[in-house]
């Protein structure tokens, strides 16, 4: 796979010669490659619709050239059926412990609150919603379709996601994320930047923060101060809100890994990250239904 995605990175027409084509580690999902034209670096991301995932290249697009226009994001320089080429961002890739430092975490949310406000008004053709709850019946359905090994407690997750989304209640749109893993935040030293958008789209803002959360071990008191960042004055309908989301959201993560093991070709060990993320999820359960 890698040796076939090297020679399609070295066929592409936007570049005149390119040259030190190598794998970019951290991605899940896409085969991601680095290759040198001329005094120039450009990243490669490989990977065609996922539909198992609900992943749309064409939303995917629309959304990075909006984020790129808002300032949020690397250039567009090339795409294709199947390719996006980025421009390549001197910065480093942000870890888990990365986010939650108490300099770089206020800075994050300040990040994710502009994306919310502004990535919009770029945004120039249709692009996708993202309901969380909607994405987890869909998990669940495919995934007792497959015949699943976790088959036996996929009732009992759909009766809970169910009773989360009455939880979460009424809800604002905005363009979100979606995907807060600390590897898609990066740090060129001055600013921070946000990468790969295959699953943007309309949600509630509540799914980014509760995203950002679970998926870097926030501590309580470090949620209570990012919702009060980003909101204000946190009212407890606003705490109980985010706390549902926040069990969808490692839900969400919980049934991609799930789906994942059955279908995807990538080198990752995806019953590992299930089972990490199982107990993500019974935790902050816990937590919402035992307060």
């Amino acid at each position: 796979m890698e040796n076939e995605a090297i020679h399609r990175a070295a066929g592409l027409v936007c570049f005149n010669d390119p040259q030190n084509i190598e794998p970019l580690s951290g991605g899940i999902t896409n085969v991601n490659l680095t290759v040198d034209d001329g005094d120039k670096k450009f990243v490669v991301r490989l990977g065609d619709d996922i539909e198992e995932h609900g992943v749309r290249r064409w939303n995917e697009l629309a959304v990075s050239q909006a984020a790129a226009r808002a300032g949020f994001s690397p250039n567009v320089v090339h795409f294709e059926p199947g390719v996006l080429v980025l421009e390549f961002l001197e910065a480093v890739t942000f870890q888990e412990a990365d986010v939650r430092t108490v300099e770089n975490l206020p800075r994050i949310i300040e990040l994710v609150a502009r994306v919310h406000r502004e990535l919009g008004t770029e945004l120039t053709t249709p692009v996708l919603a993202f309901w969380p709850f909607q994405v987890n019946r869909t998990y669940i359905a495919r995934l007792q379709a497959e015949g699943s090994s976790h088959k036996t407690i996929l009732p009992d997750m759909l009766k809970r996601s169910t009773m989360l989304e009455t939880a979460v209640g009424q809800v604002d749109l905005v363009i979100g994320h979606n995907d807060l893993l600390a590897a898609n935040i990066l740090d060129d030293g001055k600013r921070l930047w946000l990468i790969d958008w295959e699953y943007a789209g309309f949600n509630s803002p509540l799914f980014d923060l509760a995203g950002l959360a679970s998926n870097n071990g926030l501590s309580e008191s470090q949620e209570h101060a990012m919702l009060e960042q980003y909101f204000g004055i946190l009212s407890e309908q606003q705490w109980k809100s985010y706390q549902a989301m926040k069990c969808a959201s490692l839900m969400r993560e919980t049934l991609w890994s799930m789906t994942s093991e059955i279908y995807s070709t990538l080198d990752f060990d995806y019953a590992s990250y299930t089972a990490e993320n199982i107990e993500r999820f019974d935790t902050a359960l816990a937590v919402f239904t035992n307060p």
